[in-house]
C-alpha cells in the first residue's frame, strides 16, 4: 500500500511530517501541508516537531498508527459505495505492508543482505545506545556504513561517551557482518546509497531563511545544491551536528513556520510498531 510505504520511507531516515490530519494525505500514499515538519537531530522516538501537539498525537513514532487511523477514516466515507469484508480486508494489509517495508529499509541500512533471527535485537541494541546518548539519528548511520568488517576501530565510535558499550555492540555488529559473506566494498555501497549525509535540518533552513530575508540568496542556493546530492560525503558544517541553538529537541526546539492547529481526539488504533520491529507479519 502506498501509505504504508511512504511512512516506512519517513521512519528509516528520521522524517517526522508535524501535522498529519486526514486533509493532508492523499490517497496515492502522498501528503501535502509542510507546515512544522523536521528530521530527527538527535534520535527520540517520541520527537514531536510541532509546538502545538501538545499530546504528541503525530510524534515521530505515532506516525504508523496515524497513517492508518486516517485510512480507517477513507474507509468509512466509502462504506456507502464497497462491502465492510473489502474494506477491512484492505486495511489489514497495511500493518504487514509497512512492516515489510521498513525492515527491508532497515537491513539495507545496516548493510545487510539477509534476514536473522538476531537481527532484532541487533537493532534493538543500536538504538538503545543512541537513546541513552541523544546519537544523532543522521550522522549515526552514515559514520556506519564507513565501517570495516575486519577492524574494530570505526568512525563512529567518537560519537559514543560510553566507548565500552559501542564496542561490545560493534563487536556483535561485525560478526552478523561475517555471516553475510559481503565484501565492505559491495556492503558500504549498498549503506551509502541509503543513509542520507546531509538531510534538512531545521537549523540549516533557518540560516539560510533568514539569510534570504537579509537579501543574500547566495546560502540558499547552496543549501538548494547540497540537497540535490544528500548522498555524497561532505567536509563542510552541513554534515555537523546542529549548533545549540539548532537543537530540535526539548525546550530548544526550533519552529521554522506557523503552527497548525491543535489535533482533537486521540488515536483509535495503535500498531505495535517498536522502531526495530522489522520482520514481515
Amino acid at each position: 500500500m502506498r501509505t504504508a510505504q511512504t511512512i516506512a520511507s519517513w521512519q528509516t531516515v528520521g522524517f517526522a511530517h508535524g501535522v498529519m490530519n486526514t486533509d493532508n494525505m492523499s490517497i496515492l500514499g502522498l501528503t501535502i501541508d509542510y507546515g512544522p515538519y523536521g528530521f530527527l537531530d538527535d534520535f527520540q522516538p517520541d520527537f514531536i516537531c510541532n509546538h502545538s501537539d501538545y499530546q504528541g498525537r503525530y510524534s515521530f513514532e505515532n506516525q504508523p498508527a496515524v497513517g492508518l487511523w486516517n485510512l480507517q477514516r477513507l474507509a468509512q466515507s466509502l462504506s456507502p459505495f464497497i462491502s465492510a469484508e473489502a474494506l477491512n480486508a484492505a486495511l489489514d494489509e497495511y500493518q504487514h505492508a509497512l512492516l515489510t517495508a521498513y525492515g527491508q529499509r532497515m537491513r539495507d541500512k545496516l548493510g545487510l543482505f539477509s534476514q536473522q533471527k538476531g537481527d532484532n535485537d541487533l537493532l534493538d541494541g543500536l538504538f538503545a545506545l543512541m537513546i541513552r546518548e541523544k546519537s544523532d539519528y543522521t550522522r549515526t548511520f552514515r559514520l556506519l556504513s564507513h565501517s570495516e568488517q575486519l577492524s574494530a576501530a570505526s568512525p563512529l565510535r567518537d560519537e559514543f561517551i560510553d566507548r565500552a558499550a559501542f564496542d561490545s555492540w560493534f563487536a556483535g555488529y561485525r560478526a552478523r557482518l561475517r555471516d553475510e559473506q559481503v565484501d565492505d566494498a559491495q556492503r558500504q555501497q549498498r549503506m551509502q546509497g541509503v543513509n542520507p549525509a546531509l538531510v534538512l535540518r531545521n537549523w540549516l533552513a533557518q540560516r539560510a531563511i533568514e539569510q534570504a530575508e537579509a537579501g543574500d540568496m547566495g546560502e540558499l542556493e547552496r543549501l538548494h545544491a547540497a540537497l540535490a546530492d544528500p548522498f555524497t560525503d561532505r567536509e563542510d558544517d552541513y554534515v555537523r551536528r546542529p549548533p545549540d541553538w539548532g537543537e530540535t529537541s526539548g525546550s530548544q526546539l526550533l519552529e521554522l513556520t506557523c503552527l497548525a492547529p491543535r489535533s482533537a481526539g486521540r488515536l483509535l488504533v495503535r500498531i505495535n510498531f517498536p522502531a526495530w520491529v522489522w520482520r514481515s507479519r
